[in-house]
C-alpha cells in the first residue's frame, strides 16, 4: 500500500512546491558539481549526499511511528472491532462486481470527492480466504494498538480512491475490490497471485496536523532522493 503523497490545502501545496525547488535546484547542481568533476571527488560527494538524505528520511519516518503510537489509544478501541468483518469470501463473484461499497458507519465530517486525499486512514485489508494481508493493527492475532495513519494519497490502488468518494470523515467503509482495480498483474497482495480481490475496511478521518507536516517532510526528501539517485530524472 503507497502511502508516499498527501493532497494539502492551496496554501500547503505553495509551501511544498517552493521547498520542492530549493530542494530539487540544489539536488541538481550537485549533480551537475559530479558530473564536472568527471568522477574525482564526485562520487563519494554523491554518496554522501545520497546518505545524508536516507538518514533525514529516517528520521522523519521514526517520528511519524512514534506519533502513530501517541493517536493509537484514541482510536485503537473504536476500530479493532472491526476486524470481526474479516472473513473468507468468493474471488469469481468478488471479481464480477468490479467494485462494491458499504458503509458500516456514518461520518459526519467533510465528504470526500474525486481524487479527494486530504485525510488519514485506519484500513484492514484481506484476500479471498479470509487472510489479512495488511493492515493498521500491529499484529493479526492479538491486536493491542495501531501502527501509524496511512495519510491520503493518490497513488491508491483505483478501487481504493474510487471506493471512498462519498464517504464523510468520521466514516467506515468496507471496499470489494476486483483485481482488475486492485493490484491486476502486478502480484503485491495474497500470495502473488495475479487479478486478485481485495476486501478492505478503511476508516477515514481528518488528518492529524503533525503527521500531515512529517508525512509532507518524508514526501520532499523522497523526491530530494530520486534527484540524487536518478541524475534529476524521476520515475513512475
Amino acid at each position: 500500500m503507497d502511502q508516499n503523497t498527501l493532497k494539502t490545502s492551496l496554501g500547503q501545496r505553495i509551501v511544498i512546491l517552493a521547498a520542492a525547488v530549493i530542494f530539487v535546484g540544489g539536488t541538481i547542481l550537485t549533480y551537475v558539481m559530479v558530473v564536472l568533476n568527471n568522477g574525482g571527488n564526485g562520487s563519494s560527494d554523491l554518496e554522501e549526499e545520497v546518505n545524508r538524505v536516507y538518514a533525514e528520511r529516517s528520521a522523519v519516518q521514526q517520528k511519524m511511528s512514534l506519533r502513530g503510537e501517541v493517536l493509537s489509544p484514541q482510536y485503537f478501541q473504536d476500530f479493532v472491532g472491526y476486524k470481526s468483518q474479516v472473513k473468507s469470501y468468493n474471488s469469481a463473484s468478488a471479481n464480477a462486481l468490479g467494485l462494491e461499497t458499504k458503509d458500516l458507519k456514518a461520518g459526519t465530517g467533510r465528504e470526500l470527492t474525486e481524487g479527494d486525499a486530504d485525510y488519514m486512514a485506519y484500513y484492514i485489508g484481506w484476500c479471498a480466504n479470509g487472510s489479512i494481508f495488511d493492515s493498521s493493527l500491529n499484529s493479526t492475532d492479538d491486536p493491542t494498538s495501531l501502527k501509524a495513519p496511512l495519510m491520503g494519497s493518490s497513488d491508491m490502488i483505483e478501487g481504493w480512491k474510487q471506493g471512498i468518494i462519498g464517504m464523510k470523515l468520521g466514516g467506515v467503509r468496507q471496499l470489494t475490490i476486483s483485481g482488475s482495480l486492485a493490484y491486476g498483474d502486478s502480484n503485491q497482495a495474497c500470495d502473488g497471485q495475479p487479478n486478485t480481490p481485495l476486501k478492505f475496511v478503511v476508516w477515514l478521518l481528518e488528518p492529524d496536523s503533525e503527521m500531515a507536516q512529517l508525512n509532507q517532510e518524508l514526501q520532499l526528501l523522497s523526491l530530494q532522493l530520486n534527484y540524487l539517485l536518478y541524475g534529476g530524472k524521476l520515475y513512475d
